[in-house]
């Protein structure tokens, strides 16, 4: 598969699915948030691999690299977005790096978990108690000595469980490399990457729409902006490495527990975090006839309702661990995962009391064009290598020194413009 047949049939889709699903978790937000809208993403790889290897254990791969991704929920990072709209070149400058440092810890994690999970066999199995004591260790210890002793903070006075997500991403790391894990390592690098960017530059373009006057959902820009270059470095670093070895046999406990975890435990989470009766109550008192109350309390039963029936409809159709998944079903699943996660949104949005065109009603386009594509390009065979694995080293640091290069750009370019946002934070003074 040459490269550009690579960025259509493989990236493409990925990058829209993820970048969707992310702006839909601006609606909703946290590491739940973050881990549905990755799991769309990991859907969408799996869907388009045409390895049955990878569609046997669908369930407990989703589950794995979904859970990865959202762990860099917990990063605190509403003040450094306000650095990236301060009037000066070194704190935009500032905000936008950090933005994309931030970005790149959400990468680091969510894609080397997806690989690995990816690149459990048979003869080299992940001794996942291990990593993942280790991974907490070195959270705790990288999180003790910057933030406790050397007091490096990032956001003051915020959360700085940034570096939390550095120690877990450096001991995820050191456990790849000396483990022999190359293709979860490439991909952890790549996904990184594009993620790092993504969210620094998605800040830039959230700065650029707030200054042009146009009334739009700006945040949500900058949250898509993560997601599809996210989407990209991770399909990349799976596709473009060579053939990848035969995963581990499916087990079908792990499926079930997975699927589950997806399907109810996940989803209920959500809905409780994001949807809860505060929230609606809120919407509903812009709402001049009625008891906002009473109003809040129906539409929750009718989200509540909605969500039993695609669950029990998911699990029904899928039934893991029983037959052998085919690429339809998987392409299927993962359509009607992203439109409930959309329908979550509209609902807590409200969005049929809002007579004009918003993002929300993006989402079903972009939903419309994934399920296209997804079709489309279905049916090919598992993909081929567009190189080894072992070449990207070059690669990788130029494209770092190119993204980095473009973040101090164009955020020289932001503070070009006569523009001020209410919203804007300093960090030096």
């Amino acid at each position: 598969m040459n490269t550009s047949s690579l960025f259509l049939k493989r990236m493409l889709p990925v990058a829209l699915a993820l970048g969707t699903a992310w702006a839909v978790r601006g609606q909703i937000g946290h590491e739940y948030g973050a881990t549905w809208a990755a799991a769309i993403g990991v859907f969408t790889v799996i869907a388009l691999s045409g390895r049955q290897d990878w569609y046997d254990r669908l369930p407990v791969i989703v589950a794995l690299g979904a859970i990865a991704w959202g762990a860099g929920g917990m990063i605190s990072y509403g003040k450094i977005v306000g650095y990236g709209h301060a009037p000066d070149y070194l704190n935009t400058s500032y905000g936008l790096t950090m933005l994309t440092l931030i970005g790149a810890l959400y990468g680091f994690l969510g894609g080397g978990i997806t690989g690995l999970a990816l690149e459990n066999t048979q003869e080299k199995k992940v001794d996942w108690a291990s990593l993942l004591v280790q991974m907490f260790a070195g959270g705790y210890l990288f999180w003790g000595f910057f933030i406790f002793q050397l007091e490096w903070l990032m956001t003051p006075p915020r959360s700085e469980l940034w570096a939390g997500c550095m120690g877990a991403s450096l001991a995820l790391g050191w456990y790849l490399y000396r483990n022999g894990y190359t293709h979860a390592l490439r991909t952890a690098f790549f996904s990184a990457l594009g993620a790092g960017f993504g969210f620094g530059f998605g800040n830039f373009l959230q700065r650029m729409g707030h200054a042009s006057g146009i009334q739009f959902n700006w945040w949500n820009v900058m949250e898509y902006s993560i997601g599809f270059f996210g989407g990209l470095g991770m399909a990349y670093g799976i596709y473009s490495s060579k053939k990848w070895p035969k995963t581990v046999a499916p087990h079908k406990v792990s499926n079930w527990i997975g699927w589950i975890f997806l399907m109810i435990i996940l989803p209920a989470i959500n809905l409780i975090e994001a949807a809860g009766t505060k929230r609606m109550t809120g919407i509903a008192e812009g709402i001049q006839a009625g008891d906002p109350a009473g109003f809040a309390f129906t539409w929750q039963l009718i989200l509540w309702a909605m969500s039993a029936v695609l669950a029990v409809y998911l699990i029904w159709y899928y039934k893991p661990g029983s037959a052998a998944a085919s690429q339809n079903k998987n392409i299927r699943v993962t359509l009607v995962y992203l439109a409930w996660y959309i329908l979550i949104s509209n609902f807590i949005s409200a969005i049929w009391y809002t007579p004009k065109f918003v993002s929300q009603h993006l989402y079903w386009l972009n939903l419309a064009v994934i399920g296209w594509m997804l079709y489309r390009y279905s049916g090919n065979d598992a993909y081929e290598s567009a190189g080894p694995s072992h070449t990207y080293t070059s690669r990788l640091l130029k494209l770092w020194a190119a993204a980095l290069a473009i973040i101090l750009i164009v955020s020289y370019v932001a503070v070009s413009i006569n523009y001020a946002h209410g919203g804007a934070q300093l960090r030096f003074e």
